[in-house]
């Protein structure tokens, strides 16, 4: 007699933002249970999934609203996002971390801008910008990056089973299908910088169920861009 696969709890922190919405769509497409953490004034924009997900208001950054939406799950999806000046990607980086089942699947995502080995290899313009607008922002108490680089290295640091998904410039747009990607920024199949929204939450989704991604950094590109179609059969990953 064939076994039915057990169905895989998923939890998705950040879930009412842009890529935080697909990823609960994706995850609702091959039939997972989904539990959703989004700031309290922003639970409105998951009405669509309302009555298919779980969903638990609060910040993400807050340790016991982690705790209870992570327990039990065989995965976590989060969003990095450098708010403010608090720490606030360390801290929902840091309570995943602690709070998730030890054999749990982890995926955190950020921008090109991290780097796992210090390998990567970023054009001036791209310095220039992390620079300047970096600066700026943290100065205007918006948006710290060094913060989400703080979160990735204690993610890098762990043993838990994560995955760091590295996403390029992002389009709206219909799906292309899943990204290809590098180890390295800098590597010519990541060369047009660009991804369909959509399907940076696709591959944030299918590394779930991708045993080869566990304690990578993936830097991703969309798959029908010109640089992917022109090196992704044969350029080494």
């Amino acid at each position: 007699m064939n076994s039915t696969p057990a169905r895989l709890k998923v939890c998705i922190v950040g879930a009412s933002g842009k890529l935080g919405q697909y990823m609960v769509r994706h995850a609702l497409d091959r039939g997972y249970e989904v539990v959703g953490v989004c700031r309290e004034a922003s639970v409105d924009k998951l009405d669509a999934f309302k009555d298919r997900i779980t969903i638990v208001p609060g910040a993400t950054d807050d340790r016991e609203v982690i705790k209870r939406a992570v327990a039990g799950c065989d995965a976590v999806l989060t969003v990095l996002v450098p708010r403010g000046v608090h720490n606030y990607s360390t801290g929902t980086a840091q309570a995943v971390l602690d709070y998730a089942r030890p054999a749990a699947r982890l995926m955190f995502s950020c921008g090109y801008h991290i780097s796992r080995d210090g390998q990567d290899v970023y054009s001036w313009k791209v310095k220039a910008l992390v620079s300047v607008v970096g600066r700026l922002a943290r100065l205007a108490r918006l948006v710290d990056l060094e913060d989400q680089v703080e979160a990735c290295r204690r993610v890098f640091a762990s043993d838990t089973q994560w995955t760091v998904v590295r996403g390029s410039d992002l389009e709206e747009g219909d799906s292309q299908g899943l990204p290809v990607w590098s180890r390295h920024v800098g590597d010519p199949i990541l060369k047009s910088n660009l991804t369909r929204r959509v399907d940076f939450a696709l591959f944030m989704v299918d590394a779930i169920v991708n045993d080869s991604l566990v304690h990578e950094a993936p830097a991703i590109v969309g798959c029908q861009t010109p640089s992917a179609l022109a090196y992704a059969v044969t350029s080494p990953r």
